[in-house]
């Protein structure tokens, strides 16, 4: 078993077990499924996340699209809550903002199904770790 030494490492650990629960039989590469987060800071469960992810969840299951959904804590977009990430296989995550209902039925019929980038993409203000 790999050693966790900081909180990097047990995030990386937690996805991965999610994915493998949530993959487990299907015989399902995760790199090949769709990957939402859903932001679930104070602010973002303050500005409807909860139903937004809720909403997420039981439209994709309904539309039989293989998606991982996890949550997230802060993403630093709280004037944008509630705020999802979405990372398709082989593309980079795009993060829209003030998700509702609507937004997140667009995000799915729109980017997840077709590949189309919808209004409302948060510019990317960071840079990853592996940079």
């Amino acid at each position: 078993m790999t050693k966790i030494k900081n909180m990097a490492d047990l995030k990386k650990l937690k996805e991965q077990l999610q994915s493998d629960i949530k993959t487990e039989g299907k015989n399902v590469r995760p790199e090949s499924l769709v990957h939402v987060k859903i932001a679930m800071a104070t602010c973002s469960i303050a500005s409807g996340s909860r139903e937004t992810m809720n909403y997420l969840v039981d439209e994709l299951e309904k539309r039989n699209i293989d998606a991982v959904v996890t949550q997230t804590g802060c993403m630093g977009y709280c004037y944008a809550e509630p705020t999802v990430e979405v990372t398709l296989p082989g593309k980079e995550p795009v993060v829209y903002g003030y998700v509702d209902h609507h937004k997140a039925d667009e995000i799915i019929e729109k980017y997840i199904k077709n590949g189309i980038l919808l209004e409302g993409i948060i510019p990317v203000n960071y840079r990853k770790i592996d940079d």
